[in-house]
């Protein structure tokens, strides 16, 4: 990448400690959806936690992934109503629910994950992609980890859309 994200940074007071980078690399060898997903579902668990650096990080990534800073922004506001297929709607929905209150997931919850054609290992990954992302993000508002400059979008209205927490 050319330099050394914050997020890294953030770690190596404990390098006995590879939680970050062994687990998303474990988590993402054998994640059963694609790239797509994964940054879907971060950024809609770090508009929850909320965490301004990963909405940054992830919804930059995304411009590439639905086509223009306005779908992302879209998507980012109010997923449901931004154009995505039911089995993203559900796949965002129990991301949501996740990084708000994962306590009230039910069997319903994971039955519409089902009924669109989730498989048992595609809502783990789900599961595990968003509950991840609640823990890096408050762990790195924590220790003060902000975004690089290679995030932060020139574009005002898109930095502004995606602040959700701290402020940069």
């Amino acid at each position: 990448m050319g330099f050394v994200m914050a997020t890294a940074k953030a770690f190596t007071p404990r390098p006995d400690l590879p939680i970050y980078t062994d687990f998303i690399e474990n988590v993402r060898a054998g994640f059963s959806l694609g790239i797509r997903e994964w940054r879907l579902i971060t950024l809609v668990a770090a508009k929850h936690v909320p965490s301004t650096y990963c909405s940054y990080v992830y919804g930059k990534q995304l411009v590439g992934d639905l086509g223009s800073k306005e779908s992302v922004i879209a998507v980012h506001k109010d997923f449901g109503n931004a154009g995505p297929s039911d089995k993203d709607v559900e796949m965002l929905a129990y991301a949501e629910q996740i990084a708000i209150d994962a306590s009230q997931i039910t069997q319903t919850s994971i039955d519409r994950l089902r009924d669109v054609g989730f498989s048992d290992q595609q809502i783990c990954d789900i599961a595990l992609c968003a509950s991840f992302r609640c823990f890096v993000s408050r762990f790195f508002d924590a220790v003060g980890a902000g975004p690089e400059p290679v995030y932060i979008d020139e574009n005002t209205e898109f930095c502004e859309a995606l602040t959700v927490g701290k402020r940069f």
